[in-house]
């Protein structure tokens, strides 16, 4: 490359208040690093930590729902968990819908509904 070429990519670099692009790179990957860590790595340890407990689960278990539905496991199927509710009172949910341990702090939040977002 000669002068004239490293000359002309600079002013091609440069922006219209004559700042160089080159010195806005390193300030747009701070902020995306900020992003990463402040959002995605804490979503991602989220994600984690309910998949274990989703797998963990087992017969016996004393649960409640995301819903607010107290029951204990009865029958762990695929993508369901059969829950006794009552006596004799036994439903399916989605394994999914299973929020944490009776007594527990939850390991996953409910869904918020459509109402409270707008």
């Amino acid at each position: 490359m000669n002068v004239q070429q490293i000359s002309t990519f600079f002013a091609i670099a440069s922006g219209p208040d004559g700042g160089c692009l080159l010195q806005t790179l390193p300030m747009f990957a701070v902020v995306l690093a900020i992003f990463y860590f402040i959002v995605l790595v804490p979503t991602k340890r989220q994600r984690q930590e309910v998949q274990q407990f989703l797998e963990g689960l087992k017969v016996g278990d004393k649960v409640i729902t995301t819903g607010g539905i107290y029951g204990q496991v009865t029958r762990l199927g695929g993508d369901s968990v059969q829950l006794q509710i009552a006596d004799k009172v036994r439903i399916e949910v989605s394994k999914a819908a299973v929020g944490g341990y009776q007594g527990q702090p939850p390991v996953q939040d409910a869904p918020a509904s459509e109402e409270a977002k707008g």
